[in-house]
């Protein structure tokens, strides 16, 4: 018997929603599924950030579309899921990538507000816009959630502890949904970055006491890049990771091992 052939790395004919998808990681995921063949629904507080994004991807041969929005906002977040439904026919996969953390220092320095805008933007939103979308993919009977988790969810960092509880909580809420989407043929997966160089991290790995306990720490010996996260985001899209779900995927170069 002829072995099948691998199925390859593309997201032809898909609609990705990515949340956060202008900076950093969520905009390597973006430029990462467009070229893969989805049509990338770029999603950002900000407008001109958004406009900028679709703007780049088309002008690199992609398909784009903006869908600005604050997913921390109910209303917000509302408007985005109902232009998702209602302009683009749904998503077929959707990454919960927009995270917060407004405070670095001991969980007894975070205020209620500050805990608030945490649990809103790192779990509520990945909850409720999951919520609102994943009735089409029942329908159709497929659908990829990737949820962006953090290396913090495993083990936390000192100065990290709410933000690390709340990334430990979307780990919970992502194998929830997998056993009870699972059935409807809806695979969801988190991703746990570690130090990867980005902006939102930048006040970690520009610190040289840190960044020498993280790089003894770490067998390969250098800080992560944002395409590193995004590659693997791309792989548990595709057909390539198609018995995968209620993964933890852990792309931190042996910082936990």
């Amino acid at each position: 018997m002829t072995a099948p052939d691998p199925p390859r790395y593309r997201l032809d004919g898909q609609t990705a929603l990515i949340t956060g998808g202008t900076r950093g990681i969520g905009l390597a995921i973006t430029r990462a599924f467009a070229r893969a063949g989805a049509r990338v629904l770029v999603n950002s507080r900000k407008v001109d950030a958004v406009e900028r994004t679709v703007a780049e991807v088309r002008g690199d041969g992609g398909a784009a579309e903006p869908l600005a929005g604050n997913v921390s906002r109910p209303e917000e977040l509302a408007a985005i899921a109902d232009a998702a439904l209602s302009r683009y026919g749904g998503v077929d996969i959707l990454v919960n990538n927009a995270g917060v953390n407004p405070v670095y220092g001991s969980f007894t320095d975070v205020t209620p507000e500050a805990f608030d805008k945490i649990v809103a933007v790192n779990i509520k939103a990945p909850f409720e816009l999951t919520r609102r979308l994943v009735p089409g993919m029942i329908e159709r009977k497929r659908g990829v959630i990737i949820n962006m988790s953090s290396i913090g969810a495993v083990a936390p960092e000192p100065g990290l502890g709410v933000y690390s509880v709340s990334k430990a909580a979307l780990v919970s809420l992502t194998k929830v949904m997998a056993i009870e989407l699972g059935p409807h043929g809806i695979r969801a997966n988190a991703i746990c970055p570690g130090f990867i160089r980005t902006d939102f991290s930048a006040a970690l790995w520009k610190d040289e006491t840190i960044m020498t306990h993280v790089l003894e720490r770490t067998p390969l010996a250098r800080l992560g890049e944002p395409n590193d996260v995004a590659f693997t985001a791309l792989f548990l899209a595709s057909d390539h990771a198609k018995f995968c779900t209620g993964g933890v995927f852990l792309v931190d170069g042996g910082y936990r091992a």
